[in-house]
This record gives structure tokens, C-alpha cells and sequence, in this order.
């Protein structure tokens, strides 16, 4: 994670981009790559374009890291921690094989 972290920085120092990566434009990127990402799936879910979606979902994973790295926590462990929290919402024994929101489980 240390690598793929230290590659964005010197892409975005590179480029002087940095002063565009407020925390409001990253979640808005975030979204549209998202959407983007959607969109590999719009019209056939299981003939869809491979290469599409890993590129697609390459611009999520890096926007998201890059809000992490403006907002100075490691990603590591806030996604480990909000597990933490899932697994309490979704214990094991009512959760296995379902698909129910927590609060009607």
C-alpha cells in the first residue's frame, strides 16, 4: 500500500495537482468513477468488458486513497475498523448467506 501511496503523490507533484484535491472535489471524483464503473455493467451484466472495469476500478481505488492521503489517515486502518463495526451489524450466524440489511436481520 506504501508503494501504490508514494506513486500517486509523485504523479500528482509531477503535475502540480495537488491544490485541485480538496476533500470536496476527491468525493466528487470518487462518485463519478463510480458511476463510471456502473456503467461497464449497464446494458449486459455478464458480458461486460473486462479491461473497462479494472481501469474504472483503478480511478476508485485511487481517488479514494488520494481523499485518504488529503485527509491524512491510512486507509489501512479506517477499513479495518469500519469492519469491525460491520461485523457487529452482520454477526456470522444471521448474516451467512443472506443478503437482509442489518436492521432486519
Amino acid at each position: 500500500m506504501k508503494e501504490i501511496i508514494e506513486e500517486i503523490e509523485r504523479f500528482n507533484e509531477e503535475r502540480d495537482w495537488g491544490k485541485f484535491h480538496t476533500p470536496e472535489n476527491l468525493s466528487k471524483s470518487i462518485s463519478i468513477e463510480a458511476a463510471e464503473l456502473l456503467e461497464c455493467f449497464q446494458w449486459d451484466s455478464e458480458n461486460y468488458n473486462k479491461q473497462d472495469v479494472y481501469e474504472e476500478l483503478a480511478d476508485v481505488f485511487t481517488y479514494c486513497f488520494q481523499l485518504a492521503m488529503v485527509l491524512k489517515v491510512d486507509p489501512k486502518e479506517i477499513i479495518l475498523n469500519k469492519l469491525e463495526k460491520t461485523k457487529k451489524k452482520y454477526p456470522v450466524e444471521k448474516a451467512k448467506g443472506v443478503s437482509t440489511k442489518y436492521n432486519k436481520l
